[in-house]
């Protein structure tokens, strides 16, 4: 049976539809905006997943059909997901994530597909807002539903999702996430806005989010549906954790005051492994739950050394900060270099420039866009002293480049002063 709820927002209408689309998904909302329409599911594996981490998989794709047109090239087809298609299944997975309980190990997986877009209504909003809806009307233990809006500064005024018009011309163009006590996430981009105003659009953000949040109580209610009650299995017994403390807390303790980064992983390793070699191979679970016991006694050691000395590990106080190192035209036939060096960490950066031809054609379901500016990061293994096979850039990497992009965009010149295509890697 299909059941709506309606919310204004801004000035449009957020409108909620289930029970009429993917009605084997655990859980499945149609989310609407002026005629920008999106499907947002969720579904759990029923089977733990072995693993230390929340196996959470989260796709957001858009379908040309959404705006009428057809893929261009060659396969008539929608391929490898695109750079906003990555950036916003990031956008819907950071504010999910950390709202899940504690010990929570089923695999779960949330779509979210746009079905049509009317080019005016970004649909990345209504994902977010979706996928918390999917996952509220589902039996997934996702107990705090969140809201998303976007809050944009229109010749000084807020308002609260802007069209893709009013954002071109916008001095701030933020992401406001959150629950109905806290805000969880934002993102944004903006010009230059006071620190003032800006605290004050994300609360005005907050405080519009509410009734999105209420939406989804009363539509989780109206449908007369029940969660089952969620208790995390216990990572390790009280009695293990007391025996890890007391064989190895004077050790633990040495180990990680050693100097030096590498050296103090290489003893906190060493003695973890000397503990677990006391451990049968085939005891797994046990020698799972020494980890994580491990782990524990790690962060209890960690916040007592910093509450009793004020200082961290390495000897610095808690607002010191390293000194970086930077040097510049390392790179001989490149157009420009830089290398910035803080501790362990290092940043090599290299730019090119290059006429209008060599601009990246986008091609998304409004049809195709030209960028002239490109910032690709990568993070190679050894950066971190792994083995690993050399693969194209996942969603981290794509995700960390545009973040840099969007820091430097609104610094660079116009295209009338400098009609050039840079590549910053």
């Amino acid at each position: 049976m299909k059941t709506t709820k309606s919310v204004s927002v801004g000035t449009g209408t957020l409108s909620f539809e289930t029970g009429r689309l993917a009605k084997q998904a655990d859980g499945a909302t149609l989310v609407r905006l002026g005629d920008t329409v999106v499907l947002a599911t969720a579904c759990i594996q029923q089977s733990a997943f072995p693993r230390d981490f929340l196996p959470l998989t989260v796709d957001y794709r858009e379908y040309t059909y959404a705006a009428g047109r057809i893929p261009g090239g060659f396969f008539k087809r929608e391929g490898r997901p695109t750079e906003k298609e990555t950036i916003t299944s990031r956008l819907i997975d950071r504010p999910l994530r950390p709202l899940f309980p504690p010990g929570y190990r089923m695999e779960t997986q949330v779509i979210a597909l746009v079905l049509s877009a009317d080019g005016e209504n970004d649909p990345d909003i209504l994902a977010i807002n979706g996928a918390s809806a999917a996952l509220v009307l589902s039996d997934i233990p996702f107990y705090n539903p969140i809201g998303a809006v976007r809050v944009g500064l229109v010749d000084g005024e807020i308002v609260f999702n802007p069209t893709n018009s009013q954002r071109d011309v916008a001095d701030l163009d933020l992401v406001v996430v959150g629950t109905k006590d806290a805000v969880v996430m934002v993102e944004a981009s903006a010009n230059q806005v006071s620190e003032q105003r800006l605290i004050e659009c994300i609360w005005s953000g907050h405080a519009e989010i509410q009734k999105i949040i209420q939406m989804q109580i009363d539509l989780f209610r109206d449908l007369g549906l029940s969660k089952p009650t969620w208790e995390a299995p216990e990572p390790y017994t009280q009695e293990l954790f007391d025996q890890v403390r007391t064989e190895t807390y004077d050790g633990l303790r040495a180990a990680l005051h050693t100097a030096g980064k590498f050296e103090r992983k290489d003893a906190v390793s060493s003695l973890q492994k000397n503990y677990l070699a006391g451990i049968p191979e085939e005891e797994t679970d046990k020698r799972a739950q020494v980890k994580r016991a491990f782990e524990t006694l790690e962060e209890e050691i960690l916040y007592d050394s910093i509450l009793a000395t004020g200082h961290r590990f390495d000897g610095r106080a808690l607002d010191e900060i390293r000194p970086i190192d930077i040097e510049v035209s390392l790179l001989p036939r490149t157009h420009g270099s830089a290398l910035f060096t803080r501790g362990e960490t290092q940043a090599l950066a290299s730019v090119t420039l290059g006429t209008q031809r060599d601009a990246q054609i986008l091609e998304e379901y409004e049809g195709e866009t030209k960028q002239k500016f490109m910032l690709h990061y990568n993070f190679p293994p050894f950066s971190v002293g792994e083995v690993k096979f050399m693969r194209s850039p996942g969603r981290r990497e794509i995700g960390h480049g545009v973040l840099a992009r969007r820091a430097l965009l609104p610094v660079l010149p116009h295209e009338e002063d400098f009609p050039y295509t840079i590549r910053v890697v």
